[in-house]
């Protein structure tokens, strides 16, 4: 079949449909001019604000068409060929995670329809592999539909793209490519039946490592590698005091592409997990009864969740990377930070630094969160609201920079002084502009308290009590703000679930001893006894009133903070590795529920702090970074 015979149509025309009338697009890039290179957030494709993937690409048309006829996508990925890996899918309805199976090509597993087809990277696939969804299935031959392959129109009525051999040795399935130079993997299969499935292969160890890297001494950073005329950067440098990352400006730390793969598979992976959890734990009034929360909100926490479970803007995952492998510590929903130095600063300074090899992590992460706001459910006019702090008046002017750029406007409110009522009762700031979205810096977990100390006896009260202007409350409170009904909030109050540790021991009972989960109790184990443990409180953040227990109980770290009067749960002990005299923890960042990047936070002690710094990570291939 000479797939070159036909006229390819322009990028994005229509080609043809595949069953279920799921439309095939032209993902021709070489028919783009000058003038149609759009910014590459108009290349992101959505249904509703479900990220499909990239316009016109192989993954973004698999996921379409599962989502369309199924109702289940797979999580996102670097490269096509990395499918082969994943082992959920997610149905979209109620994000329950269905099992997913890899058979390898000559599996004694034949093809069936529905399933998709993966290649490997190389040749006509070169770096990215292929996906295609499988249409019909044949004793000899099947059918698929794909993008990104042919960009010509399809005979009319024909719902697929290719046709390829089936071949059946002694019961062993095996499908030929109709390219002499590809290689396909195999195919993928909803199914919980493991009979016959592939395993992942270990991943070399070495490839897991950080490693300690210094540039020239002779490359001068003076004060001026940041631009104090932009707003994001100056206020970065007056919380620093000066231009300063780690405190070493000639030093950072390398991961292999490996690595970086690795933590994408993750990050995606325990999102979902997360999700999964959160489901149960609102379903259950027993398990939502271990997270202190108060039950007054528990109504509106459960409406949170039903509808607006896919309108959280960005979280981060704290992980711990060596050659053991990826453990996840806990998940910051609601409120993360770090994103100015990921997305913006350490660019800056691998730019001064010269460093020619390699690539950033973060370096998409502002187009990220700019695609995702223009995706989410916020007006067009938001407010930013902030604690009195210099390290959130850099995170907000961050923020306010995605957001201009998804197309909205903004205003950035520090503390609570400047708000006040109208004479409806609606909450306005200094300009009487009303409150209608707000971005937080603020945890959801600050309200909370508020709410628990006014609540002490609950079945006082059947009702929030949330002020409206009578005279004598002038003052606006935060949990006026953050839980007026009229007013949208970014990130959701369900976002106090997946924040909360309480969640971690659910977590372990429904994935038991996955690999990227530590076991998590309530209360102090055996096994957590002869392992050592992490004790740490539910709601607590930045590090604080954690202890580390190694063996007889020894304690080997010790932070003191505001939150030992929280309930605790018991970690298992996972300590960072230390590199180059410092402990690193890596850290991901989720966009719109899937990863957007990843940053390095380091500490003397084996337990990161508010104040610990953030190092430079920069990503190098396998073979680069093994030298």
């Amino acid at each position: 079949m000479n797939l070159m015979m036909n006229e390819h149509e322009h990028f994005g025309s229509l080609l043809g449909y595949a069953p279920g009338g799921v439309p095939i697009y032209s993902s021709d890039y070489d028919s783009l001019s000058k003038l149609d290179n759009k910014e590459d957030i108009s290349f992101r494709s959505y249904i509703g604000n479900e990220y499909m993937g990239y316009k016109w690409q192989c993954v973004e048309f698999a996921r379409r068409f599962l989502y369309l006829n199924y109702g289940v996508v797979f999580t996102d990925v670097g490269m096509a060929y990395e499918i082969f890996s994943l082992r959920f899918l997610r149905r979209v309805v109620d994000d329950e995670l269905l099992p997913l199976k890899a058979f390898v090509n000559g599996s004694q597993v034949k093809p069936v329809v529905g399933g998709l087809l993966i290649w490997a990277e190389g040749g006509e696939f070169h770096k990215t592999g292929h996906i295609a969804v499988i249409t019909q299935v044949y004793d000899d031959r099947i059918r698929i539909a794909e993008q990104n392959v042919i960009h010509h129109k399809l005979p009319i009525g024909q719902q697929w793209t290719r046709e390829l051999p089936l071949e059946n040795d002694k019961g062993r399935y095996t499908v030929v490519d109709t390219f002499s130079d590809t290689n396909i993997l195999g195919w993928m299969i909803q199914t919980d039946n493991e009979e016959y499935a592939y395993t992942e292969p270990c991943i070399n160890p070495e490839l897991l490592k950080l490693h300690f890297a210094q540039i020239d001494n002779r490359i001068d950073f003076g004060q001026k590698w940041l631009d104090e005329s932009d707003p994001i950067e100056s206020k970065y440098i007056q919380a620093r005091h000066g231009s300063i990352l780690n405190g070493a400006l000639h030093e950072y730390f390398t991961i292999s592409n490996t690595a970086e793969s690795k933590l994408i598979q993750a990050t995606n992976e325990v999102h979902l997990m997360y999700l999964h959890a959160t489901e149960k734990v609102l379903k259950s009034d027993d398990l939502l009864q271990l997270f202190n929360i108060p039950k007054i909100l528990w109504p509106r926490i459960r409406l949170s969740w039903k509808n607006r479970r896919h309108d959280m803007i960005t979280g981060r995952l704290d992980f711990c990377m060596d050659e053991r492998g990826l453990k996840v510590y806990e998940y910051n929903a609601d409120s993360a930070s770090c994103h100015t130095e990921a997305g913006l600063i350490i660019d800056k300074w691998a730019k001064v630094a010269e460093l020619n090899e390699g690539w950033d992590p973060s370096a998409y992460l502002t187009e990220l969160l700019s695609s995702t706001w223009k995706h989410s459910s916020a007006k067009p006019f938001i407010h930013i609201m902030q604690d009195v702090d210099s390290e959130e008046d850099y995170h907000s002017q961050y923020m306010a920079y995605a957001i201009t750029e998804a197309g909205f406007d903004y205003k950035i409110i520090h503390g609570l002084d400047e708000l006040t009522w109208n004479e409806i009762g609606q909450v306005v700031d200094g300009d009487g502009r009303v409150l209608q979205c707000v971005w937080k810096t603020w945890a959801w977990e600050t309200a909370l308290e508020q709410i628990r100390q006014e609540y002490e006896d609950e079945h006082e009260y059947s009702m929030l009590k949330i002020r409206t202007g009578h005279l004598e409350h002038n003052d606006v409170r935060l949990v006026d703000v953050l839980l007026k009904p009229e007013i949208c909030v970014f990130e959701p109050l369900w976002t106090v679930i997946p924040s909360n540790k309480a969640i971690l021991p659910i977590l372990w009972s429904l994935f038991p001893h996955h690999p990227y989960l530590l076991e998590t109790s309530v209360e102090i184990s055996d096994e957590l006894r002869s392992s050592g443990y992490a004790i740490k409180p539910i709601a607590g953040r930045c590090g604080d009133n954690i202890d580390l227990v190694g063996e007889s109980d020894k304690v080997l770290d010790k932070t003191s903070g505001n939150f030992d009067n929280q309930e605790n749960i018991y970690q298992q002990l996972w300590c960072l590795p230390n590199v180059a005299g410092r402990y690193i923890q890596v850290c991901t960042f989720t966009v719109g529920g899937h990863y957007g990047g990843a940053c390095l936070r380091s500490d003397p002690s084996l337990v990161i702090k508010k104040d610990s710094n953030m190092e430079p990570l920069w990503i190098l291939d396998d073979n680069d970074f093994l030298k």
